[in-house]
């Protein structure tokens, strides 16, 4: 529900701003909420909150004689933070001369004189003049999170990615050039030592915050509630959100724990289109959101962001230890990790990751780019649907790729939609060799692969989309693994060092690990197929080998 405009009140006189304010509230209640204060001072430390709050004021009424400062110059420092908001002087007959000449000084809309009865006549008339004014020209302030910064900015694009893949709204003020931004900046005596910063909802100004930070202020589940979980699931992505919903609907103590953010690479995906039921596509980010929300009404235990660290054993009970130092303990785990982004380590490119450079997170920065050339590094799907969502904000974009051309790595439905595009632009046999910038990416070199020549070309952003590598490297060694770290299961499992740790008189089940009790499934394990709705079927296969290995425990 949106919150009602405000009208602010300020007079030192108790008398006078209890008759003002019930004049007022009698007319104005319904569509507007009404506030009061005898102290200047105390009313502008509450335009300020109010600001950071998002609250939007229609309206200021100021006496002109109070003892801390006059109303003309109480208003006048209400309109630098309000600066549409209407201004009105009430006055006494005495001082109608000074107070006309301080309005026309001070832009003030309208003075009234006191007494204004009857108000029908004198008061409400000027009132509701200034208001349909106010209302006509007025556009809503955003309820929400709100995050100033500067473009480009490492630590602004982590607090963005952050909120942006957990789902959570907000809304991005550039301060080198938005009003808002400028104004809170200034009302909040704030320096550039202090950005970014983070406004929550509340009105609450978070200096440079971590993720963990915001995951206070934002009430995150801060630690496990049950002494002992029937299982434990590592990783939110699509097939650990399966395995969550399947364990929460089948009864089972679950826990799911995420280090960054609900649904994995696949959440950071702009449009999946060829999802079974969803004939339109729908975005990796609403994918995760529809799985957390059913999971939870499920009464599964969420943890996010927290990284588990170990996993001990204790007779056949899993300990995992968190990089928190919390133990948690279960019967069975389900390894969901998934896969991170390869990083390109060619000159330049680590040193300016966040500020220009980027790895997925074409959702997050898009609006950045806006009217900006951008690249694109990659020739898999990842790097087709990144591609086409840039082309709705950037002036151009360029596809990098090593290859000819497309057909043998990216979908044909992809590649149609690119061919078509009249601002996306496939550029073959090509690589970056050097990014430059100081603070943030400026330029790329990129070099003809064939011909060994070299082009500098200025670019705000690059999005990398490489391929990617199993997060397997904190397992221990007794999870045994292919050569390239996925985490092999089932029939998988062979060779004498197998057979010597494996103790158990069955052979393992299709989804378990080396180790009995723990399961893999989704992009970590080993010859999985890679795609969103295969990594959601061997998660909700998981939990039915789950319950047979309970069956034994």
């Amino acid at each position: 529900m949106a919150k009602k405009p405000i009208l602010l009140l300020v007079d030192d006189d108790p008398q006078v701003l209890q008759a003002v304010k019930g004049d007022m509230r009698n007319k104005y209640k319904k569509e507007f909420k009404i506030l009061a204060t005898t102290s200047a001072q105390e009313a502008l430390d509450l335009v300020r909150e109010l600001k950071n709050k998002g609250e939007d004021i229609a309206l200021f009424l100021s006496d002109q004689r109070m003892p801390e400062m006059q109303g003309v110059d109480f208003l006048e420092k209400a309109k630098e933070v309000y600066p549409t908001a209407g201004r009105v002087l009430l006055t006494a007959y005495s001082d109608t001369d000074a107070a006309i000449k301080s309005i026309n000084a001070a832009q003030i809309d309208y003075y009234l004189l006191k007494p204004w009865d009857p108000p029908e006549e004198k008061l409400y008339p000027v009132i509701d003049d200034i208001l349909l004014e106010w209302q006509a020209n007025h556009r809503p302030a955003f309820q929400g999170i709100r995050i100033m910064g500067y473009p480009f900015s490492k630590l602004s694009h982590d607090i963005k990615d952050f909120l942006a893949t957990n789902l959570i709204p907000y809304k991005w003020l550039d301060v080198t050039k938005d009003e808002e931004a400028i104004q809170l900046v200034e009302s909040n005596q704030l320096t550039s030592a202090d950005l970014p910063v983070v406004i929550m909802e509340d009105g609450t100004i978070v200096k440079q915050p971590a993720p963990s930070e915001l995951a206070g202020h934002l009430g995150f589940n801060d630690a496990a509630k049950e002494e002992v979980y029937d299982v434990v699931i590592i990783g939110a992505g699509p097939a650990g959100l399966a395995a969550a919903v399947y364990g929460g609907s089948e009864g089972l103590k679950t826990l799911l724990i995420e280090r960054k953010a609900p649904g994995g690479q696949a959440g950071t995906s702009s449009r999946i289109e060829n999802y079974l039921g969803f004939p339109k596509g729908l975005s990796g980010q609403d994918l995760a959101r529809r799985a957390i929300t059913q999971a939870t009404r499920f009464g599964i235990e969420f943890l996010n962001p927290k990284s588990v660290k170990k996993i001990d054993f204790v007779d056949k009970y899993k300990v995992l230890t968190l990089e928190s130092g919390e133990e948690i303990k279960s019967k069975s785990i389900v390894l969901t990790t998934g896969v991170d982004y390869r990083k390109l380590m060619t000159d330049g490119l680590p040193e300016l990751t966040g500020a220009g450079v980027y790895y997925g997170a074409a959702t997050t920065e898009a609006n950045s780019c806006k009217d900006c050339p951008v690249f694109v590094v990659g020739g898999g799907n990842s790097a087709g649907q990144g591609a086409m969502y840039l082309s709705r904000f950037s002036s151009h974009v360029t596809i990098l790729i090593r290859r000819e051309d497309l057909s043998s790595t990216m979908s044909q439905y992809l590649i149609d939609q690119i061919a078509t595009t009249p601002n996306i632009t496939v550029q073959p046999f090509s690589q970056i060799v050097k990014a430059n910038g100081s603070e943030q990416l400026d330029s790329l070199v990129i070099e003809d692969i064939k011909s060994k020549e070299t082009e500098e070309h200025k670019a705000k952003a690059v999005f990398i989309f490489i391929g990617a590598k199993p997060y397997t490297e904190w397992l221990p060694e007794t999870v045994t693994k292919d050569e390239k770290g996925f985490v092999k299961t089932g029939r998988d499992l062979t060779g004498n060092t197998f057979k010597a740790q494996w103790k158990e008189e069955r052979d393992p089940y299709l989804l378990e690990t080396s180790i009995p009790g723990i399961f893999a499934a989704g992009d970590v394990r080993s010859g999985a197929m890679n795609r969103v709705a295969s990594a959601v079927g061997e998660g909700a296969m998981s939990i039915s080998l789950v319950h047979k290995y309970l069956s034994e425990f």
